[in-house]
């Protein structure tokens, strides 16, 4: 009982991580204008994500542009949507291995291979949270290098955004809702590996009595 909470603990932690990455997918803050030097007070300020790139001006009001061509965009974006779209896939498949596998379905007989099924699924969670990881660990890496760089001009600068945050806590929840369904999994196969066997009932014998050979 205890394993199965377990595994529907991962798994709600599973989910969750993969709508946290559908969520980073979608936003346009992976990078947004940093405020430094002259550009401490301005109109508006620029958010850059994989799929568009957004001006909110100081009133409110906010614009936003889909890019224009996918050929022209720079690596880190172009590896970043890749990812993160077969992250989306890959989550939905874990999903459904994970429900099929669960010990609280009736899919598949409880047995080892309902058990490695689950670790199938545990196991494509982890690999989505270190897939999803590449693009953000590189997005991140280049926006402390401009940031940094003085060659860079201070209107070009930019700073991690929101989504990238969002990104990291949804990998957190994919690689330890993953390592939680398969440990779980893997020590419910351990106890049910011992064979359980069943001895005969003792049966009287005409007078009455049991035979003696049911005590050797």
């Amino acid at each position: 009982m205890t394993s199965a909470a377990l595994e529907i603990l991962g798994l709600g932690l599973g989910i969750l991580g993969w709508v946290g990455v559908i969520l980073a997918c979608g936003l346009p803050m992976w990078q947004v204008s940093a405020f430094i030097d002259v550009n401490i007070v301005v109109a508006q300020t620029i958010w850059e994500g994989l799929w568009m790139n957004c001006v909110v001006q100081s009133t409110g009001q906010m614009q936003c542009k889909v890019y224009d061509s996918i050929l022209a965009l720079p690596p880190e974006v172009q590896a970043g949507r890749a990812l993160t779209v077969v992250v989306a896939l890959l989550g939905l498949v874990a999903l459904m291995v994970t429900v099929v596998g669960a010990q609280c379905t009736n899919c598949i007989r409880p047995g080892k291979m309902k058990s490695r099924i689950v670790i199938a699924g545990g196991a494509i969670y982890i690999l989505c949270g270190v897939l999803v990881l590449v693009p953000l660990c590189w997005f991140a890496n280049i926006v402390i290098s401009d940031f940094y760089d003085p060659t860079v001009p201070p209107s070009q600068k930019r700073e991690m955004g929101s989504a990238l945050y969002i990104g990291w806590a949804a990998t957190a929840l994919l690689l330890f809702g993953g390592c939680l369904i398969c440990c779980c999994s893997c020590s419910q196969r351990d106890e049910t590996s011992f064979p359980v066997k069943y001895s005969a009932p003792r049966r009287p014998t005409s007078n009455g009595e049991y035979d003696k050979k049911n005590y050797v």
